[in-house]
């Protein structure tokens, strides 16, 4: 079952683009449905996905969610803080990817050794994915740690901690790959599912090239164009 409530955001007014109002629509109500089930997604399997269908819904005003025409403020706040969480998720990603690279090249025996571990190549991925996981995680907790929820403004480090801790918990996941060879790359082993589900980061919530724009644009806006 995909869900009994939905928070949606629907366009109510046509003089300004931010003419945009959140409402409760509750399963069941008539005009409204779930739709196609997409299904065999690459990774995020866990985490369904459908469509929903809207049909002359009638949503009466106890279903509003604040003012009318009043969300947009609400939902570039959420959308802030859905970057976090999605960085948080990348990190936590990147953090088993490490756990599961260390363990098994720590107790796989290979060519006359007593593990892998000894080698120069694989102590180049696990080191240099435990500095990426540890510039992340800081970049992350730093942000979070001074992030106001109750109000909007904070793009720019959303931005940033997600599009940075995103492509390093792919890095890290596809090292990890590397380090167990053909292991790595079969279901057996966890870390083929955790590269799948590290690729949504770079897409949901923001794609990279959207961060990119937005980031660049509220550098620009900085007093002075001075960083901090």
């Amino acid at each position: 079952q995909t869900g009994d409530l939905f928070l949606v955001y629907a366009r109510t007014g046509s003089e300004k683009r931010s003419d945009v109002t959140q409402f409760v629509v509750e399963g069941g109500m008539e005009g409204f449905s779930v739709g196609q089930k997409i299904n065999d997604k690459l990774g995020m399997r866990a985490s369904p996905t459908a469509e929903l269908v809207f049909e002359n819904v009638f949503l009466p005003e106890s279903h509003v969610v604040g003012e009318v025409n009043g969300a947009t403020l609400c939902m570039m706040r959420n959308l802030e803080i859905e970057r976090v969480a999605l960085a948080a998720m990348a990190v936590g990603i990147a953090r088993r990817a490490l756990d599961e690279m260390i363990a098994y090249s720590s107790n796989r025996p290979a060519f006359g050794k007593p593990n892998l571990y000894g080698f120069g190549q694989i102590q180049k991925h696990i080191t240099e994915s435990y500095a990426e996981y540890m510039a992340g995680k800081c970049y992350l907790y730093g942000f979070a740690n001074g992030l106001d929820l109750s109000t909007y403004g904070n793009g720019l480090d959303a931005d940033g901690t997600k599009l940075y801790c995103a492509q390093m918990s792919k890095n890290v996941a596809d090292r990890a790959i590397q380090v167990m060879g053909g292991y790595g790359y079969v279901g057996e082993y966890t870390v083929e599912r955790l590269w799948r589900d590290a690729k949504l980061l770079e897409i949901g919530g923001g794609t990279n090239e959207s961060h990119h724009k937005n980031m660049s644009r509220d550098l620009l806006r900085l007093d002075g164009n001075k960083i901090e």
